[in-house]
């Protein structure tokens, strides 16, 4: 974080990059100094309404974010930022986005938790596009356009006011990552399943064990006895979509031995949040990945220490596999399949968990087959990760490699369904 005297007194270390959040409401003209250099720009956490309209100026300028402030127009210069990739509007007040208004190679768009009732047909136009992030604003359709956006792999659309998902969204040949919940269209069978309440103050958090999109995850105890694993989820709106559709795709999951149980819900917490309780996973298990970095966009990456055998490997694969099937006969889309979401240990054994971005859907509907594949051209993506991890049997991971590329064929419809996949 650089503070307000750095920038005036120009004594910014790193001229690449530049972070201020310090009540900002104009945008402050000493940035100019490093229009040569400016790779990076988060001005995230203060109340500016506008951009200057030479933004231009900033050649090499490939990150912006501009979350919290209290933008209502979403700022049209920024189309002329030549390097441009990557752009963060997350809580603000937006309520018009301009035709025209996004670089033709922009790859990452985050517009979580504003007012915007409808999107700019423009936005067919970039077709880099691989991350388009907008749960929790009032968007009424998709313009057609969009079909354009071959490269989508990451969609988050729920908590909006949709009353149609269009067919081709689902048949975008690389879309893997989608989220749809909390619309008017969405499909909410009864939910029968009753969990006990636990209330807050009977929880003694005791440490937190990660964090998600959604909400963060902490080893607690109940009643100074029995240890749990808790997840608090982080307000009203998420960029996943609502605390409740996760918390209701959670009580349908129905008991696997490769998700993590459910014990209840959390009652009357302190500062009024939602909150779940999961039996505590063995402190043996660790996470397989760590989530996508702004280099990788959609893809997660690894530490360059880890390493797999390939009967590890073949576990892990196999217990996510199952998991999936689990979930997709319950007519849940997980929406979220990645290496991040999945705990392992030493043996290979697997949980899959995170549910913030699940979306229930019918079964019989004429969209049901392609909504699967989404879910399984993420599990063809994870088995090229975890391959790449693997050090032994060279046969074997060029088999895993023929499945995976099945996983992810252009034609959505070509590809196998859980059930049809075999190791």
């Amino acid at each position: 974080m650089n503070t307000l005297q750095e920038l005036e007194l120009d004594t910014i270390k790193d001229p690449t990059q530049i972070t201020l959040s310090c009540g900002l409401t104009e945008f402050p003209q000493e940035i100019y100094r490093y229009e040569d250099s400016l790779e990076m720009l988060d001005l995230s956490g203060n109340s500016l309404t506008e951009l200057p309209l030479d933004m231009h100026r900033f050649k090499k300028l490939k990150i912006a974010f501009f979350s919290r402030n209290n933008f209502t127009i979403f700022p049209k210069q920024l189309a002329e930022c030549p390097a441009l990739t990557m752009i963060g509007f997350k809580a603000n007040q937006l309520v018009e986005f301009p035709e025209n208004a996004l670089p033709l190679d922009i790859q990452w768009l985050i517009l979580t938790d504003n007012r915007l009732e409808k999107l700019p047909r423009s936005i067919g136009q970039c077709k880099k596009l691989q991350k388009f992030v907008m749960a929790g604003n009032c968007i009424t359709e998709l313009p057609e356009e969009m079909k354009n956006c071959t490269s989508l792999e990451l969609v988050r659309i729920s908590a909006n006011q949709l009353s149609l998902i269009p067919s081709w969204l689902y048949q975008l040949p690389r879309l893997s990552w989608l989220a749809f919940s909390g619309n008017p269209v969405t499909y909410v069978p009864e939910i029968s399943v009753q969990l006990p309440s636990i209330d807050w103050s009977r929880l003694e958090v005791l440490q937190q064990l990660g964090e998600g999109a959604s909400g963060i995850i902490s080893r607690a105890r109940i009643d100074g006895e029995k240890e749990v694993a808790i997840k608090l989820f982080k307000g009203d709106v998420t960029s996943d979509g609502y605390p409740q559709d996760e918390l209701a795709t959670c009580l349908s999951t129905g008991l696997h031995k490769n998700i993590v149980p459910l014990i209840a819900t959390i009652s009357n917490h302190s500062d009024g949040k939602q909150g779940i309780v999961m039996e505590l996973i063995p402190s043996d298990y660790k996470n397989l990945g760590l989530p996508p970095s702004f280099d990788s966009c959609t893809r997660d990456v690894f530490p360059t220490e880890q390493q797999f055998t390939f009967k590890q490997g073949m576990n892990i694969l196999n217990g996510v596999l199952q998991a999936a099937k689990h979930l997709h006969a319950q007519g849940i889309m997980h929406g979220d399949l990645y290496a991040h979401n999945t705990l392992y240990n030493e043996e290979g054994q697997a949980y899959f968990g995170d549910f913030g971005a699940a979306t229930f859907y019918d079964k019989n509907s004429k969209d049901a087959s392609f909504i699967e594949r989404l879910d399984v051209r993420a599990f063809g993506c994870l088995i090229q990760d975890v391959v790449s991890l693997i050090q032994d049997n060279v046969d074997g991971k060029k088999k895993l490699l023929k499945i995976s590329e099945k996983c992810m064929l252009d034609e959505v419809i070509d590809r196998p369904n859980f059930e049809e996949i075999r190791f």
